[in-house]
């Protein structure tokens, strides 16, 4: 049974640090059902694979249960990825999944390039389980699936693949997503599970689970189709505090700093504007919120079709009731859609439009999640167009409710300087086949610039 993990990070060998394991060391740790090598087949500034090999004492294990019958002792456990896996993983790389670092601290919360690969891992569901869990939190998947037999190709394909996973990412979240989702794959456990499973799902699944699309099938799988330890999970995820669920007060606390200078109608007519210069027919709305902005959409007929995207199922059901979207006219209502998504976990159904909308949404983002918004928006859906806005943190001292050195409102994680926000803006055009035009918003000062900083960007084709 194994697993590798690679990265192109410079210096590579920094996944050392990360992993608490000298590459130039080979070193075995003793577990419950055999034993767990830990050794580096390269490892170079350029490029660093730590690999993590289970050998399984399978005749130790059915003797502990006390079985009987040669079946017991011929089968795929000590080969294919499994719980026993997810245990390893825990005791071997356990600094790690927590996402610690002693010398390097900072590097542990860093994205970095990471490819994970299994060697053989059971997927009871085909390909496309694969692909619905490990997709949408933004993996580049290459599977390989293999056949029951090479000498009776008759026999046809087996649920066995070998599978590879690519995504820029700090190395915790990789291991939580492999702790959790690969028990899920193989749709079994070697152990009794009980409460402290539920606790360890919650644990290891926080800041994805509750996000996931497959949240269900995951917790359903995780916890052994035990109808009461799924309730209970699913429950919690969707208790789980997250801060999007806390947007409409915070549109509130911007409403007031801004409604001297009415920036938020300014800015949503900016964004149209853009929008209809680029003839766009068919816009997403990414981060929509209670609906501002598909408001003024439908209210243009050019729009033929409108969706709005946000993580919080609540905010949704506020944009629902103030668009009066069960009133609405068939023709107007069959032009909107809306769908609860994550804007860091790619999604098949943010695909295909025109332009993409992104209206104060950014600074809303954790500086590490930034990574993944980009490839999301820019790599993955990859509309023709991008009109983005977020606000210009320069001509902050002009509003006299803002205390001085604040953030426009307690949720942003950053604001960013003109400078800042075009150096950017700069960096994720050209690293995706983008060219970008900057507008301001708002009035402008002749040192501070205007309140509201917008960014269009173009696909450029060759």
């Amino acid at each position: 049974m194994l697993l590798t993990i690679a990265t192109t990070y410079s210096p590579a060998t920094d996944l050392g640090y990360l992993l608490h394991k000298h590459p130039n060391r080979l070193q075995t740790f003793e577990l419950s059902f055999g034993k767990a090598h830990v050794f580096y087949p390269e490892a170079s500034t350029e490029l660093c694979t730590a690999a993590l090999l289970l050998d399984i004492d399978p005749v130790g294990l059915v003797r502990k249960k006390g079985g009987e019958g040669l079946e017991q002792y011929v089968n795929d456990r000590p080969y294919v990825a499994s719980s026993f896996m997810s245990v390893a993983i825990s005791q071997v790389f356990g600094s790690a999944l927590a996402g610690r670092c002693k010398d390097k601290p900072e590097l542990a919360q860093k994205p970095i390039p990471l490819t994970a690969k299994l060697a053989v891992v059971q997927s009871r569901g085909g390909e496309a389980l694969l692909r619905s869990l490990f997709e949408p939190l933004g993996y580049v998947l290459t599977i390989q699936r293999h056949t029951l037999d090479d000498k009776f190709p008759q026999w046809g394909e087996s649920s066995y693949y070998t599978v590879e996973l690519q995504n820029t990412i700090p190395l915790q979240e990789l291991l939580s997503h492999l702790y959790v989702l690969i028990p899920v794959l193989d749709d079994e456990k070697h152990y009794w599970v009980g409460e402290e499973e539920v606790d360890k799902l919650l644990r290891h699944g926080a800041g994805w689970l509750n996000k996931h699309p497959e949240q269900k099938a995951i917790a359903k799988r995780y916890l052994k189709r035990q109808g009461r330890l799924v309730r209970s999970a699913l429950t919690q995820l969707v208790d789980e505090l997250d801060p999007d669920t806390t947007q409409a007060q915070h549109e509130q606390e911007e409403a007031v700093v801004e409604e001297r200078i009415s920036l938020n109608q300014q800015r949503l007519a900016a964004v149209i504007a853009a929008l209809k210069q680029c003839g766009s027919s068919k816009v997403i709305d990414l981060g929509c919120g209670e609906g501002k902005l598909l408001k003024a959409l439908l209210q243009d007929k050019s729009f033929t079709e409108i969706v709005g995207v946000d993580v919080s199922y609540h905010t949704l059901e506020i944009a629902q009731e103030r668009l009066h979207l069960e009133r609405m006219p068939t023709m107007q209502r069959d032009r909107l859609k809306l769908i609860q998504g994550s804007l860091t976990y790619r999604d098949k159904r943010l695909c295909g439009y025109d332009a993409a909308a992104v209206v104060e949404v950014i600074e809303h983002l954790d500086p590490p999640r930034l990574a993944a918004f980009e490839r999301v928006v820019f790599e993955f859906a990859k509309p023709n167009t991008v009109v983005l806005t977020t606000p210009n943190i320069e001509y902050n001292i002009k509003f006299e409710t803002l205390p001085a050195g604040k953030l426009r409102h307690k949720d942003h994680r950053f604001e960013w300087t003109r400078q800042e926000f075009q150096n950017w803006a700069h960096k994720i055009a050209e690293k995706f086949g983008y060219s970008v035009q900057f507008l301001p918003i708002g009035d402008e000062d002749l040192d501070l610039g205007a309140p509201t900083q917008m960014g269009v960007f173009s696909k450029n084709y060759v």
